[in-house]
Formats: C-alpha cells, sequence, structure tokens
C-alpha cells in the first residue's frame, strides 16, 4: 500500500535502502564503540592517573581522525554524486585525491603529535605544579602517547579505501574490516595491559600497541578486498598507474573541501578546548566525562550512522537528479530523530550503572552519571543537527557547514563553558548542561536552511 506523502513517512523501499547503507556503518561503529568501552574499562581497572592520561591523549587522537575524515569528505561528496551518475573515473580520481590526503594529514599528525606531545598534554593539567597526581598522569599520557603514533598514518589510509567503497554503497566490506580490527583490538588489548599469554604486563602502553596492530590488519582487509573485487569496483583499475587528478576537479574538491577539512578541524579542537574548560575543575571532571564519552559513544552510533547513510543517498539522489529529494531528506531525519529517542532512554537507563565498574572515586561515579544522563536527554536535538549537517553537505553547502558546526563551537559553546567554569561556582554537571542546550539553536539554524533548499545541487558534470 502506498503511504501518504505528508512529508515525514516513506514506504518500504525507501527504509531498506536505508537500512541496507545504514546498518552495516552501525555495526561497525557499534561495535568499535562497543570495544572501545571495553578497553577503557580495562585501562581504568589499572588505576586513576592511567585513565586520565589515555583519556587525554583520546582527545588529541579524536582531533586527529576528525582531520582525517574532513579531509576525506569534500572527495567524498563528488565520490557520491559521482557513482549517482555512473562515472567511474570520476570515483577513481576522487581516491586518488583521498590518498594524497591521507598520506599529508598523515605524516603532518605523526610529526606534530611527537614533537609537541608534552605541552599538548599539559593543556588538561591543572593540579598543583609536581603533584604526584599530575606527574604520574603525565607519565602515563606520554608513554601511550607515543607508542600509538605509529598506527596513524595505516588509520588515514584505511580511510581513503573505506569511505570510497561506502560512498560507492558499499557499506559491508568497511563493517567486516572494522570488525576485524576491533577484534585484534581487544585480545591485543586483553594480552598486552594485563601480561596474558606469556607477554608483559604493559599496563597503558600495551593499549597503544594494540591499536596500532588493530589499524594496520584493517587497512591490509580493505587493500586486498578492494584490488581482489575490481569488477564490483572498477575504480581501483588503473587507480596507482598514475596519481594524477584532473585540474578541473582538483580546484572543485578543494573549494568544496577546505571548508570541510577546516570545519573538522575547528570543531574536534573545540572539543577538546571544551574538556579542557571542564577540566579547571580539576582532574577528576577529565574521569568523569571519560566514562561518560565511553558509554554514550556507543548509543551515539545511531544517529553518527544515519548522518553517513543521510550524505550517501542524498549525494547519490542530487547526482541521479531525482526530483524527489527534498522528500526524502525530510523523511531520513524524521527516522533519526526517532530512532534516538529510543536510544536516548536506553542510555539515560544505563547512566546510574555504567559508571560502577570503574575502579575510581565514588566522586566521579557520581558526575560520570550525571553527564550521561545529561548526553541521554540531548540525544534527538543530536541526531536533527546531524542530519541537517550531512544534508547541506550532500549539497556540497561546505562553507554554511562550517559556519553551522565549527563556527557555532567556537563563538558560543567554548566561551560560554569557560565563563561557567572559571567565573562561577555552579556544579559542573549544570554547566555541562546548559552548553548542551545552547545547541538548540543549531537546529532551529538547520531546519531554516535545509527548508529553503539551498542544498539541493549537483556539482558533478555528465560524465
Amino acid at each position: 500500500m502506498k503511504v501518504k506523502s505528508w512529508g515525514l513517512i516513506g514506504p518500504r523501499d525507501f527504509y531498506i535502502r536505508l537500512l541496507t547503507i545504514a546498518l552495516p556503518i552501525m555495526v561497525k561503529q557499534g561495535i568499535t564503540s562497543f570495544v572501545n568501552m571495553l578497553d577503557n574499562i580495562m585501562v581504568g581497572r589499572i588505576s586513576t592517573p592511567a585513565m586520565s592520561g589515555v583519556a587525554i591523549v583520546n582527545q588529541l587522537i579524536f582531533v586527529y581522525n576528525l582531520i582525517i575524515f574532513g579531509g576525506m569528505a569534500g572527495a567524498g561528496i563528488f565520490t557520491a554524486q559521482y557513482y549517482g551518475q555512473r562515472d567511474d573515473k570520476g570515483v577513481m580520481h576522487t581516491f586518488r585525491f583521498k590518498l594524497w590526503v591521507s598520506l599529508l594529514l598523515g605524516i603532518s599528525g605523526t610529526c606534530l603529535l611527537y614533537f609537541m606531545r608534552e605541552p599538548l598534554i599539559m593543556l588538561y593539567l591543572h593540579e598543583e605544579e609536581g603533584s604526584v597526581l599530575l606527574a604520574s598522569t603525565l607519565r602515563e599520557a606520554d608513554r601511550y602517547l607515543v607508542l600509538i603514533l605509529f598506527g596513524l598514518i595505516p588509520f588515514a589510509l584505511a580511510q581513503a579505501y573505506a569511505s570510497t567503497l561506502s560512498e560507492c554503497g558499499d557499506t559491508f566490506v568497511p563493517m567486516a574490516a572494522g570488525i576485524a580490527a576491533v577484534l585484534v583490538n581487544l585480545a591485543g588489548n586483553y594480552i598486552l595491559i594485563f601480561g596474558k599469554a606469556g607477554f608483559p604486563a604493559l599496563g597503558t602502553g600495551g593499549a597503544a600497541i594494540a591499536t596500532g596492530i588493530s589499524r594496520g590488519a584493517e587497512l591490509l582487509i580493505l587493500i586486498f578486498y578492494t584490488h581482489a573485487h575490481s569488477g564490483r569496483h572498477p575504480f581501483i583499475k588503473g587507480a596507482f598507474k598514475s596519481m594524477k587528478i584532473p585540474a578541473g576537479l582538483l580546484k572543485g574538491i578543494l573549494s568544496k573541501g577546505a571548508p570541510l577539512l577546516v570545519n573538522e578541524a575547528m570543531w574536534s579542537m573545540g572539543m577538546s578546548a571544551l574538556i579542557r574548560n571542564y577540566s579547571l575543575r580539576g582532574l577528576e571532571v577529565v574521569a568523569a566525562l571519560n566514562i561518560s564519552t565511553t558509554i554514550s559513544n556507543v548509543f551515539n552510533i545511531v544517529f553518527i550512522a544515519l548522518g553517513s547513510a543521510i550524505a550517501i543517498i542524498i549525494g547519490q539522489e542530487l547526482g541521479a537528479g531525482n526530483a524527489d529529494v527534498r522528500k526524502d531528506a525530510s523523511r531520513l531525519t524524521f527516522f533519526a530523530v526517532a530512532c534516538c529517542v529510543i536510544s536516548g532512554a536506553c542510555l539515560f537507563a544505563a547512566a546510574p550503572f555504567f559508571p560502577q565498574i570503574y575502579n575510581t572515586e565514588e566522586s566521579v561515579r557520581q558526575a560520570a552519571a550525571r553527564f550521561i544522563m545529561i548526553s541521554a536527554a540531548a540525544m534527538p536535538m543530536y541526531a536533527y543537527e546531524n542530519s541537517t549537517y550531512f544534508i547541506l553537505r550532500a549539497g556540497g553547502k561546505t562553507l554554511i557547514t562550517f559556519l553551522f558546526d565549527a563556527c557555532f563551537v567556537w563563538a558560543v559553546s567554548i566561551p560560554l563553558s569557560y565563563v561557567l567554569s572559571r567565573f562561577t561556582l555552579l556544579p559542573v554537571p549544570l554547566v555541562y548542561a546548559m552548553v548542551q542546550s545552547a545547541e538548540i539553536f543549531k537546529c532551529l539554524l538547520g531546519f531554516v536552511l535545509v527548508r529553503k533548499g539551498i542544498w539541493i545541487n549537483r556539482i558533478t558534470s555528465e560524465p
């Protein structure tokens, strides 16, 4: 039976297509987040300084990861639209661009984090100079960071392959490679952190080594599959005969991609700056936020995966010239928000129990539970703003998404969190809730921009 088109509910085949793309992404990210949660619990069993040190380094790696995603995103817009036009040469050129970006950013990020590691770590440490807690946290963080650097370039190269496959509609293989990587990571962490199977107990260093090994495993799986299935993915045929990219396409990718790269860099650094502002209240806050983020990420996969699926579907529809793309955008957004009402309720229910797993102070557990509840309540809002962001991005409106995303963080969220943390005596969970609530303005702006239809734009030429 055909559903009446009142804007929010689509036919059955619409959701089959959506879930075919979204579910593999969701499964991959879900398993990754779940294993990261187990890793975090393992490190949390060592000590609070170990957990805080790893949490600080992970904030720096978070910035690096999002810069990599931002570097790929501009080319990804073209990849999805070229695939919608069945232009294999266009897809091949965008893949080459991603390889260049992954190498450039991977080498730059590794060098920067190695030579600037102590000043960057010290941004998050505000205890008395020379205190035992500060020294122990700094030592654990430095050890973890030096070893995890070996996985940065393999991670970047893996994203070049995985993102291209996903934008061409093949989300299953990146999912399988990601699952294999997290399983390797989980086994490696158990063996190397605690010294099992005859290996020495390496603590945080073991966690870093296991992560590096898992990155290499993921890259090898993606390379082997893509080259072995060139019939299904013809973009790989001749991709390495030359690394040249047509000047016109390169100019287009750079013009659309530069705002995305800057956006991801500024947004991720903004998230780290927010953690730093909250850490003005002490390392206990860093530990509590680490616990909260760990469990929240497991539930956040719903809107993150649906956002990726929205970008792929809208991009392909724009490339194919589908006249119903506006209606599809409304249906996708509604579905994402509805799913996150359910996932947010589940996260809220888990809030009192999850922090009890950690070997840390009771005050840290209580603060973590409050942070989790706040994140759970805000999840439908996150889903809406995330959906509108990817709709705008799919149409090539990358400068607008930069203003919509990164500029808001630096103009509103960071100053608000700094003032409330530094100059008031409000409890940190209340400060956190006030900062998150400010994002309702992003939802309103996203609603207006999507409704205007300024994103309905095909940026690729006919093959």
